[in-house]
């Protein structure tokens, strides 16, 4: 987003200079503290945290879970569409009018964990041995060779950042 006095053409070069890079750039609409990414994340995470505290299931089943459910087509396409998808043959249309209201409800139940030094050391323990014998930085290289995986399916299919 640009400032007050950001002409659109400055905001459209920036845009355009990120997208050749290979990035895929965000308009936003309006000033909104932090990155937009990192708060989508924080959400989600705070739900894996409450979850966990709550005795629900463990950090390595949390990661899995994300890892393999919705994580797995956020890498395809964002949450709005995949509820289009989920409307069926009705789409986005049939989604809001059938299943909302049951997604509504389960938002409101969604939960808000108490950050305390017990959470903290059960999500270490379980990240730990998760991680197994693999280094931070064994995991971040399998992480950037998947994500360049993802990158080459996504760009061999035609999805390109635009």
């Amino acid at each position: 987003m640009g400032g007050a006095k950001t002409s659109p053409e400055a905001i459209q070069s920036a845009m355009a200079f990120y997208a050749s890079i290979g990035k895929k750039p965000i308009l936003l609409h309006k000033e909104f503290s932090g990155h937009v990414a990192n708060r989508l994340q924080a959400a989600l995470y705070r739900e894996v945290v409450h979850l966990i505290q709550q005795g629900v299931l463990s950090v390595e089943d949390a990661d899995a879970a994300v890892c393999w459910g919705p994580g797995l087509r956020w890498g395809v396409m964002g949450p709005s569409l995949q509820w289009h998808i989920g409307g069926g043959e009705g789409g986005i249309n049939h989604f809001m009018e059938h299943l909302m209201g049951p997604l509504a409800g389960m938002m409101t139940d969604l939960g808000v964990p108490q950050i305390d030094d017990e959470l903290k050391q059960t999500i270490v323990s379980g990240v730990l041995r998760e991680a197994g014998a693999q280094s931070v930085g064994q995991l971040a290289r399998d992480e950037n060779k998947m994500l360049l995986g993802l990158l080459d399916l996504r760009r061999n299919a035609g999805i390109e950042p635009s």
